[in-house]
């Protein structure tokens, strides 16, 4: 197979006409330099730098699961996926048998001897503290030891690379840090709005993942004491308000007739046409989602939340509700100037943050 070499992303616009971010970890302020924002930014512990080797990037979904040499720019060098096995119900090694087809695809390039760490991102839930991952769409992989499987697939190849793995909005939330939304901002919340709702912090310019790698997991925050029950055992959870999942169920129930598309997709095409209880189900999610962007903030003095996912697509239907609602519930002097825009990467986000999650959390070598 061909090396496909990907640039990194383009720049984002600056918000609120600041300067542009710097262009990576390392070229932010070191202890002592002048720093002029009004939030102090403090440097990643363990920035790689810019004559740094490659990081492997792993990313494991229901669908699919990718790998890419990442370079200390972003830019991703021999990208190769494979899809998730389907029908291994029980058989954690036949899944895990694409991640290793993965792996030795890379160690064919030519740059898989200047890599110097692994990063895996994966979805959940995770427990980062023992390496296992069980997630809720692969599900022959329950407390699977995916970090340890990695790293002696590695070995095998020649790679024996120190190795972090992350859930998955752990990862977008790295990712948009260093080369998205959240770029040169010290404080952020990152939100993944799709199926379900995950997310990540961001605190004094350090990834945040917390013991077990779910800091900052904000879709099972209760914004509704006396809701609906949770999957996770939880009541009023922004999940059970606010994924896609949410919003085409409490459209559907309330009589909404879809156009052919039943999911939140149709709800959203449906509201941009005027359709009320489309609106109406856009505007609860969005309440939801600004209430626990909020209850964040006023927890972390985070300054920023970034949202991306599938429902973000449709756009101002969305933004426009949780901006909307913000100033209910972000009410004292410092969230006052809480944003709330939206994710600039896009599909190699999962790879990106994989990558960033590794340069952020483990020493450079």
């Amino acid at each position: 197979m061909a090396t496909t070499r990907i640039p990194p992303p383009a720049r984002p616009e600056p918000q609120g006409g600041t300067a542009p971010a710097p262009a990576a970890y390392w070229d932010r302020p070191r202890p002592g330099a002048a720093v002029t924002t009004p939030r102090p930014a403090f440097p990643a512990p363990g920035p790689a730098d810019p004559g740094d080797g490659a990081t492997v990037a792993i990313d494991i979904g229901g669908t699919k699961i990718a790998g890419a040499l990442v370079g200390p720019d972003g830019t991703m060098d021999s990208a190769t996926r494979r899809p998730t096995p389907r029908g291994a119900a029980g058989d954690g090694d036949a899944v895990f048998a694409a991640v290793a087809e993965v792996v030795a695809e890379l160690a064919r390039s030519p740059l898989w001897p200047s890599a110097v760490r692994c990063g895996i991102g994966s979805a959940g839930p995770v427990d980062a503290s023992r390496g296992t991952v069980s997630p809720v769409n692969i599900g022959a992989w329950r407390d699977f030891p995916v970090r340890a499987r990695v790293e002696a697939e590695l070995a095998r190849h020649g790679a024996p690379l120190p190795t972090v793995l992350v859930g998955d909005g752990v990862a977008m939330t790295a990712a948009e840090h260093w080369l998205g939304a959240a770029r040169g901002r010290a404080n952020a919340l990152c939100m993944v709005v799709s199926t379900g709702v995950g997310g990540g912090l961001v605190l004094d310019n350090r990834l945040h993942p917390g013991p077990t790698g779910n800091a900052g997991h904000i879709g099972h925050i209760s914004v509704a004491f006396d809701g609906e029950a949770c999957a996770c055992g939880g009541r009023g959870c922004v999940e059970s308000l606010a994924s896609g999942t949410a919003i085409a169920r409490w459209a559907l129930a309330r009589g909404w007739v879809p156009d052919g598309d039943d999911t939140a997709a149709g709800v959203a095409a449906a509201a941009a046409a005027g359709d009320p209880l489309a609106l109406a189900a856009f505007d609860r999610a969005g309440r939801a989602l600004a209430a626990a962007i909020a209850a964040c903030a006023t927890l972390t003095e985070t300054d920023l939340a970034v949202i991306g996912g599938g429902v973000t697509a449709a756009g101002d239907i969305l933004f426009g509700p949780v901006r909307a609602h913000l100033a209910d519930y972000a009410a004292l002097s410092f969230t006052g100037g809480l944003e709330v825009v939206p994710a600039a990467l896009g599909t190699d986000a999962g790879l990106i943050g994989a990558a960033a999650a590794a340069m952020m959390l483990l020493p450079a070598a």
